[in-house]
């Protein structure tokens, strides 16, 4: 198990939900031919902002103590050497960017280290960390699709809905993973909107969010034009029919024949 804790306290999940993440936007947002160096970069700049996020956070004096915590604060030498090399890295990777994207990039990066260093300079009870879990995703999305849009020339309003369900999921996860470190160690947590307002409002905001994100799906795929990008009646219909015909593994051989037959005359009618 300690192999997957290391994996866990170095960010790396993270990382590889920006990378997918990103890898999705592109399909939905029909930019084919992105970049081969977009992602590589994207996961170089997650890493080393989450980790120097963390190496700040234990040179506070009343800095949270959690196992990740510890974990940086044991390998501070190592990590803050790695992050180095990382920089330099992915500042060569960033020559070989589109000027659009590289552009895009240090903007945002550049917010975001004003963000990070702007945290560790804050006490670690002041109000302002109340709004790190929505920056945070706010942030992580920005990096996500923004590195994708701006290898395209226009932005339709279906990918901003599905941008802002993204930066919507981002803070769900980040929210309920603050929920679930202030039940496992009430006294060590970092102040959040968790310790702030409680777990039962919490699970409220959670709910309200998760019925937000699925009316803006549904929207998406049954309002938005057909000629919209990743939207549309369209859309919607081969979603419908693909989940028909995935459900027939479930259904015995000769049955699974009559459902496909008839749902090979309903795709030739639907116009897909």
């Amino acid at each position: 198990m300690k192999p997957l804790y290391t994996f866990y306290y170095l960010s790396l999940p993270v990382v590889l939900g920006a990378v997918f993440s990103n890898r999705m936007a592109t399909r939905l947002s029909d930019v084919e031919s992105i970049h081969w160096a977009t992602s590589l970069v994207l996961a170089l700049v997650v890493w080393i902002i989450y980790t120097t996020d963390r190496l700040l956070d234990v040179r506070k004096p009343s800095g949270a103590q959690t196992p990740r915590h510890l974990f940086h604060h044991k390998h501070a030498t190592l990590l803050g050497q790695v992050v180095a090399g990382m920089c330099v890295l992915a500042g060569i990777l960033a020559f070989f960017l589109p000027k659009s994207v590289w552009q895009f990039g240090l903007a945002l990066g550049a917010v975001c280290a004003g963000y990070v260093f702007a945290v560790f300079r804050l006490p670690s009870n002041h109000l302002a960390l109340l709004l790190k879990e929505p920056l945070v995703a706010l942030l992580f999305s920005a990096g996500v699709w923004g590195s994708v849009w701006a290898q395209r020339p226009a932005i339709s309003g279906v990918e901003w809905a599905e941008g802002l369900m993204f930066a919507g999921i981002a803070f769900q996860n980040l929210l309920l993973f603050a929920v679930f470190e202030q039940a496992e160690r009430p006294g060590d947590s970092t102040y959040s909107l968790v310790t702030a307002w409680g777990s039962s409002m919490c699970d409220k905001l959670l709910r309200w969010l998760t019925f937000i994100i699925i009316a803006t799906a549904f929207g998406i795929c049954l309002m938005a034009d057909n000629e919209s990008v990743g939207g549309g009646l369209r859309f919607a219909q081969r979603s419908a029919v693909s989940n028909v015909l995935s459900q027939t593994r479930t259904i015995p051989l000769d049955r699974r024949r009559r459902v496909l037959v008839a749902g090979a005359g309903i795709v030739s009618k639907l116009d897909l």
